[in-house]
């Protein structure tokens, strides 16, 4: 429990306005804190007060519960990766990864080990490899780590970090969330968004766990999230949840 007594969920930020829907339609009044899964995960294994820990992928809530945080930890959503693309960048599935490649075409990404996203990416360019030998080197060698670490970008007021990120030049392909895309596109409709064809398909699982001497009215907030009413709100944000 948080010092003001209400319960503490800590959620990917991915997942920030699923959030704020979730708890105000399901009634449930908690102090909420958002940033990278794998940074979150460290700070609740040094004893931090977090009560229900909803990640972006599943290693980091299966880490916890393995080390006696949590019981069991259950899926609840998924996301996809895919390619934000600045303006005026001709690019498809068909030919994302010669893009990739180019020299002269600028990428970012999260940050690997601290942000799902950036181990999503990381994955997206081991597959690159199957397609091109030499291509996950390549990648890795010039993907500027732009998000997902201990100090965050700092967009203008207003503005959302990822559309802000590539309209500032910083990254001409930003491989990230299909919901942080399509929120980025919300904020500028000139943005482009690529999904990546099957061969560099790298799909997000996100999943919960509930610390196990939480308190009583943290359980039906996570069920809530399981069921369809939950699942609804999930859904309407750009996310895919299982029927």
């Amino acid at each position: 429990m948080t010092g003001a007594g209400r319960p503490a969920l800590w959620a990917a930020g991915s997942l920030a306005g699923a959030v704020a829907d979730l708890t105000a339609k399901l009634g449930h009044d908690v102090a909420t804190v958002f940033g990278p899964s794998g940074l979150l995960r460290r700070r609740i294994a040094a004893g931090e007060p977090c009560d229900l820990f909803l990640s972006a992928d599943l290693g980091h809530p299966v880490a916890l519960a393995r080390a006696g945080w949590a019981g069991a930890v259950a899926r609840f959503a998924s996301n996809a990766l895919c390619a934000l693309v600045r303006p005026g960048l001709n690019v498809g599935p068909t030919d994302l990864l010669d893009r990739l490649l180019d020299p002269a075409v600028t990428v970012g990404t999260s940050t690997p080990g601290a942000d799902p996203s950036g181990d999503y990416a990381w994955k997206l360019f081991a597959a690159a490899e199957t397609v091109r030998p030499g291509a996950r080197a390549a990648l890795v060698a010039k993907a500027r780590v732009l998000t997902g670490g201990k100090v965050p970008p700092a967009p203008p007021p207003g503005r959302h970090v990822y559309a802000w990120l590539v309209d500032s030049g910083q990254a001409e392909l930003f491989l990230t969330y299909r919901t942080n895309a399509l929120q980025a596109v919300a904020d500028n409709p000139a943005l482009g968004i690529v999904e990546p064809p099957p061969t560099l398909s790298v799909a997000a699982s996100y999943a919960l766990a509930v610390r196990r001497d939480a308190p009583r009215s943290v359980r039906p907030l996570a069920l809530a999230i399981l069921a369809p009413e939950g699942r609804a709100v999930l859904d309407a944000h750009g996310f895919v949840t299982d029927d």
